[in-house]
């Protein structure tokens, strides 16, 4: 192992993630020979095959995976060196990797804006996805924060609530509720409804009140999209229960709006997490700390900004 170089370890890693020479070499701007040389002087110097090949997909052998995470491990540990330097010299230069849930899509970017014009040094690399691909993400410690609404509990991350996440009941204008005030949650029952995928958190939090008050709802359509599921709440396809935050791209003249059913909006809370016992390079920590100074400024759009909710409180 001794006689590997940096540069077939990189090849390694590559070739590893995509399971293909061809599109590691893409990646790197070499050549496929290039590729294939440099894995076959990798696997002399371990003295183990690091590859099986399957038809056209490569897939790691036992001596492969261990390699990747040493390799992944490595480069880690350099990016936060050259952080440190860069700290050190009184700039802050580097890459911060980010996984969030895709609702926190309306106001991370925004976060992001403003902490990328303080420190212009700082190159981010963005996931937005679901919860089952971000606790994927975790598992495989792909990123060096996450954004979430509900944290895995089987998971040994270190987590810290940040902001407000309420999920409230959303209809078309011209839902025969619209406008109503204080509904039982019992007039929901048989509603026609569309939900969000199976493994969202807000599905999860939707069907446990649902359950507690014995609410059973016509399920429509299940979406993976925030946009989506506004869009068919538009086309009176049914209602739905989105967090607040999901209104901030709507006005006076929106086709939606929120109804006020008792029990509702849902207390939620966004939270960033990172592995535990990770330790945070200088980006990564200083995006923490000004994630967390910052985030009240933040804060749910105020729901009297569509036109037929202006009576329904915004103190939630």
């Amino acid at each position: 192992m001794i006689q590997a170089t940096l540069h077939q370890l990189k090849v390694f890693e590559a070739t590893a993630r995509h399971g293909s020479f061809t599109r590691a070499a893409e990646e790197l701007f070499i050549t496929q020979p290039t590729v294939s040389s440099q894995i076959k002087q990798l696997t002399k110097a371990i003295g183990l095959p690091l590859f099986e090949q399957m038809g056209k997909r490569l897939y790691l052998t036992e001596a492969g995976k261990a390699l990747l995470q040493t390799c992944q491990d490595i480069f880690e540990r350099l990016d936060n060196f050259e952080m440190k330097v860069a700290d050190l010299k009184g700039t802050k230069q580097g890459q911060l990797r980010l996984g969030v849930i895709t609702t926190a899509k309306y106001f991370i970017p925004r976060i992001l804006g403003s902490f990328c014009q303080k420190y212009p040094g700082i190159d981010v690399s963005l996931n937005v996805t679901n919860h089952q691909q971000i606790e994927r993400r975790m598992m495989e410690n792909q990123d060096d924060l996450y954004i979430l609404s509900h944290p895995p509990d089987d998971m040994d991350l270190a987590t810290q609530a940040f902001l407000d996440n309420p999920l409230v009941v959303i209809a078309s204008k011209n839902h025969p509720l619209a406008g109503k005030q204080k509904i039982p949650i019992t007039s929901l029952d048989g509603e026609p409804f569309i939900m969000r995928e199976y493994g969202s958190g807000t599905r999860q939090a939707v069907q446990n009140l649902f359950a507690k008050y014995k609410v059973s709802v016509r399920v429509r359509l299940e979406l993976g999209s925030n946009e989506a599921i506004k869009q068919a709440i538009a086309g009176e396809l049914g209602i739905s229960v989105l967090s607040q935050h999901t209104l901030i791209s709507e006005g006076k003249e929106s086709d939606l709006t929120v109804l006020d059913v008792e029990h509702f909006p849902i207390k939620r809370r966004w939270y960033v997490a990172y592995l535990g016992g990770k330790q945070l390079s200088v980006i990564a920590q200083a995006f923490l700390n000004y994630l967390l100074e910052q985030s009240p400024n933040y804060s749910v759009p105020p729901l009297h900004l569509l036109s037929t909710v202006e009576n329904f409180s915004s103190s939630n």
